[in-house]
């Protein structure tokens, strides 16, 4: 008969990433070195220059409404519809899940959840940062501008800046963050910034976002990316959190496939009306942890209770040869000893009955 426990399918998926993980040794986890702070500083000076030129009204919006004006997908009608499909690697829903998809092959063959969980925390920044900025500002894009030459902001719109830009960064960008080798990350970050700057740039010829918007979504997915290193912190205390929910859950499981104890244990308990009893395991156990009496003579007890020197005083219940003996101390099937005297003294106690007392 075959006792093999049979594995679901996400138990089998957590039983191999508990496997020693296979990321090459020599690859570290990244740093906030010293170029990379000099590289995010840059990158936030930058941001905070395009948002102070919007809400200026300066020559960078000067510059959005002439490209407006020039209408691109009018100048090279021929590359509308490539272009429509092209734009499709900035949007959240496509891109997060073939990200995702390429990533949790990763996690299951290098046995660690570190890619998903960073890919999650990225998305996460993501949204908060720029979905902040967008509601906050609620600049509106070229095809609802109301006013030539403003700046459109404060008009409830959601375009300021790039959604699509910002988003192809950061989710093309996490694959070159979590490259195995120099060669693969370098790889990868040319082919991510390509596709950003393709998309930001789709999104200025179909007439959708400003360049200033394009402009302020590269900076804020490249801030994003060069802030993830602060987040690692953060991800292994995820990763390690999941794995013990997963074994607190697996326990849990264990615990319910077990067949239930018995109703009772049969325990010989000796009351005081001389009858047996049913003890459940837990009384037993209590039971067990009682102290144990010392053993009391019968002269003691009397005097305790008051009465050493009462004609009618009885002896104590248990003789001073003979301590009580509590019911952890006996067997779970018989009794410990026998009430009944041996043989030899019941007949000798026979014997004196028969005698005549004297002087009685």
């Amino acid at each position: 008969m075959r006792t093999d426990q049979i594995l679901t399918r996400l138990e089998r998926v957590f039983a191999r990433l508990d496997r020693e993980p296979e990321r090459p040794a020599h690859l570290q986890t990244p740093q906030m070195s010293r170029h990379r702070v000099v590289l995010l500083g840059s990158t936030l000076a930058f941001y905070l220059a395009i948002v102070v030129a919007v809400l200026t009204t300066s020559w960078l919006v000067r510059l959005d409404w002439q490209i407006m004006f020039f209408r691109p997908y009018e100048q090279w009608p021929q590359l509308h519809a490539f272009l429509d499909y092209l734009v499709v690697l900035g949007q959240r829903g496509p891109t997060a899940v073939m990200v995702a998809a390429w990533l949790g092959w990763r996690s299951w063959r290098q046995h660690t959840l570190r890619p998903l969980i960073t890919l999650g925390v990225a998305l996460l920044l993501l949204n908060i940062t720029v979905g902040s900025v967008k509601l906050g500002l609620g600049r509106l894009g070229p095809h609802y501008a109301t006013e030539i030459g403003s700046a459109e902001l404060f008009a409830g719109g959601d375009i300021f800046p790039s959604g699509h830009t910002a988003n192809a960064v950061v989710t093309w960008g996490i694959l070159a963050y979590l490259a195995s080798t120099g060669v693969t990350r370098r790889v990868l970050s040319v082919v991510s910034a390509v596709v950003s700057l393709s998309v930001g740039a789709t999104t200025v010829y179909l007439g959708t976002h400003w360049v200033s918007d394009v402009l302020l979504g590269w900076s804020a997915g490249l801030l994003i990316l060069l802030a993830l290193p602060w987040f690692e912190p953060l991800i292994a205390r995820t990763e390690a959190y999941v794995f013990d929910v997963r074994e607190l859950l697996r326990r849990r499981a264990e615990t319910g496939r077990m067949p239930a104890p018995v109703v009772s244990v049969l325990t010989p308990l000796l009351s005081a009306g001389g009858k047996w009893q049913l003890r459940t395991p837990a009384e037993a156990a209590a039971d067990a942890e009682e102290p144990v009496p010392q053993p009391v003579t019968a002269t003691v007890a009397a005097a305790a209770a008051g009465t050493a020197h009462s004609p009618t005083a009885r002896p104590a219940a248990h003789p001073a040869g003979r301590p009580h003996v509590i019911r952890s101390e006996r067997t779970p099937v018989t009794p410990n000893g026998s009430r009944r005297p041996a043989h030899t003294e019941r007949a000798t106690a026979r014997g004196a009955a028969a005698r005549p007392v004297a002087g009685g």
